[in-house]
């Protein structure tokens, strides 16, 4: 289902309803707060004002689409009858969904369940309870499951808990809570749980949001057991101390599968595995850049070949290239970076001095592209483990009103910050094209 998702105003459901209109299956979900809080301090109407405008605006909606969603804003801190009000005249008015929102974070899962189980006695099945809980005070899976358990059929969360201030309700965590704990919730998702670890790396190369180490489901240590007692149990019968199976996720079991002497059928057949659909082309750019990389490291993990392919997937057409790079750096010497760069086809040289290793290439790479922009953020990781571990580098860049995000993956990580800040480049040049 596509959902277009407006303002109480009939410009924007117009708008939402031009979004979606080619859907097969679609829907407007239009809002107004309900809060004596955001109706006295933010829209300065009544409640019978509020009221009155909710009920014609999802009037108008479902004159428009068939599936009309209504959100009372800030519903947690607004009074449950009026709550209840609202919620029953929309309902009259022709939504088929309401969700009952926490939008500042602010409820626990006792009370948001018995407000949820509240509202199903009064609604019955007259319409779809959906919840949408934020993460403010770090309960938004727990509110939203505690929903499950009191009527509600709609969860709506995000890949990673991704959102506003602290994030929404992740929805990995909702899943595989259904998924593990079924005897208790007895509630199920079609959500194919096997796409959830790749769909979320998805989204941290697109966003350039990290997922912190100790996230549940998706986190770079949630499958992994430090722990002697644990390990020995492990060791026994893996139930011991896993209640989810990594392949559930789409975690493989055996994490390594290329080497140095891996050739390009093994290397196109894990590539497909991964979910990549590559061009011959791209198939041999990137088998290239895994032999050098094969070359470097002793083991190539998943994580690596997804970093090399991700740079080469629907890329860009290049303004600039790196033909060479070079860096002199140490504790008593100035970093410096010799850089060679092909600008539309020719190759520029620039030699120039940082404060740091990183801080001498971005300039080099100015000096020869003699661009205006600016470095919003910076951020460096470790793909996998080891002092060999191929290193990824995201950069922002702001020039005038446009802003790109680029990616460079390297086992020197001076390079990878290269090839990052470069990539940004030639997205912000194609936006300007």
């Amino acid at each position: 289902m596509i959902a277009g998702l407006a303002r109480a105003k009939e410009e924007d459901i117009k708008s939402a309803w031009e979004a979606v209109r080619d859907a097969s299956k679609r829907r407007i979900h239009t809002f107004h707060s309900t809060s004596d809080i955001h109706l006295k301090y933010q829209f300065r109407v009544s409640r019978e004002e509020a009221l009155k405008r909710s009920v014609e605006m999802v009037a108008y909606a479902r004159s428009l689409v068939d599936d009309v969603e209504f959100s009372p804003m800030d519903a947690t801190r607004t009074d449950i009858p009026y709550l209840i009000e609202v919620v029953e005249a929309v309902i009259e008015a022709g939504a088929s969904t309401v969700n009952i929102p926490d939008t500042v974070g602010y409820t626990a899962p006792a009370e948001f369940g018995s407000l949820i189980r509240k509202i199903k006695e009064r609604i019955g099945e007259r319409a779809v309870i959906s919840v949408h809980c934020h993460n403010d005070l770090g309960m938004s899976v727990a509110n939203s499951l505690a929903a499950i358990l009191n009527g509600a059929e709609q969860v709506e969360c995000t890949i990673n808990g991704i959102g506003e201030r602290a994030g929404n309700c992740s929805m990995e965590e909702v899943v595989m809570n259904l998924v593990t704990r079924k005897d208790f919730y007895k509630a199920k998702t079609n959500i194919r749980t096997k796409e959830i670890i790749r769909t979320s790396r998805l989204l941290t190369r697109i966003t350039g949001m990290q997922v912190q180490a100790n996230k549940a489901i998706v986190g770079a240590n949630a499958f992994a057991h430090e722990s002697g007692i644990h390990q020995d149990g492990l060791l026994k019968e893996k139930v011991t101390y896993e209640i989810i199976k990594p392949s559930d996720i789409g975690l493989k079991e055996t994490e390594l599968v290329l080497g140095k002497h891996s050739g390009r059928h093994a290397f196109k057949a894990r590539i497909k595995e991964l979910g990549y659909e590559l061009s011959n082309n791209e198939i041999e750019i990137s088998f290239e850049k895994f032999k050098r990389l094969a070359d470097q490291k002793k083991d190539i993990y998943d994580e690596d070949l997804e970093a090399l392919v991700s740079e080469d997937v629907g890329k860009i057409p290049a303004v600039y290239s790196i033909v060479d790079l070079s860096i002199t750096s140490g504790m008593s010497v100035r970093p410096t970076a010799a850089l060679k760069l092909d600008v539309k086809g020719k190759v520029v040289d620039s030699v120039e001095h940082g404060d740091g290793p990183v801080d001498a290439v971005y300039r080099a790479i100015v000096a020869v592209t003699k661009t205006k922009s600016r470095l919003l953020k910076f951020e460096v990781k470790s793909i996998t483990g080891g002092t060999d571990a191929l290193g990824e580098v995201l950069v922002s860049l702001e020039e005038g009103s446009r802003k790109a995000r680029g990616q460079g993956a390297d086992t020197d990580i001076i390079v990878a910050a290269a090839k990052a800040y470069v990539n940004a480049l030639n997205k912000l040049a194609a936006r300007k094209r």
